[in-house]
């Protein structure tokens, strides 16, 4: 159990039998009246944000997450299967609970966030950037730099990527895992 007062930012609770972690928070002390905090806790299932106040004092349960790096090895229908990096053990994970799976390829290391008590994994999450390869796209032609457009790219897993007219078949870029977006070209 611990305090309201001592939520911080990735501080994983239980709250209404369900898991949040603190994204955001603040303390507060009115004028008048008793000390609060302020915060916004993120669902671990389904990724909903709520607001909830809480009183200093008040107690709540805490739970003990554990990051771990696993290796993703392959998709098998709906799962897809990772190798913990330290056991050499194998996990299925179902696609819902991996954020960034349209842009993880064979081979990538993704951090797994598990209950520490149950032993439940909460989910997995991709690293912000990721470098892949583009199979197809149009040509793009020379001096096409001027311009802020984009045009459709299909990366090497498969998902579309919205990149600059200059940037070419066969280059590798890099891309933000969070939303898809293209961040740059790397030299190979």
């Amino acid at each position: 159990m611990i305090n309201s007062q001592d939520i911080k930012n990735g501080t994983c609770i239980r709250l209404d039998g369900r898991l949040y972690f603190c994204v955001e928070f603040l303390h507060v002390k009115p004028g008048k009246g008793n000390t609060i905090m302020r915060t916004k806790l993120k669902d671990v299932v389904n990724g909903r944000v709520i607001d909830r106040t809480f009183q200093v004092g008040f107690k709540l349960e805490d739970v003990r997450v554990e990051r771990r790096p696993y290796q993703f090895l392959y998709k098998e229908g709906e799962d897809y299967n990772f190798m913990n990096q330290e056991t050499f053990e194998q996990i299925p994970i179902a696609k819902d609970m991996i954020s960034g799976v349209d842009y993880m390829k064979e081979g990538d290391i993704v951090e797994v966030v598990s209950d520490a008590s149950t032993e439940t994994i909460l989910f997995a999450e991709m690293p912000v950037k990721t470098i892949l390869k583009i199979t197809y796209t149009e040509p793009g032609l020379k001096g096409d730099t001027a311009t802020n457009t984009l045009k459709p790219a299909t990366v090497e897993t498969g998902a579309t990527v919205r990149v600059p007219l200059f940037v070419n078949e066969g280059e590798s870029i890099e891309v933000d895992t969070r939303d898809g977006s293209y961040v740059g070209r790397v030299k190979a």
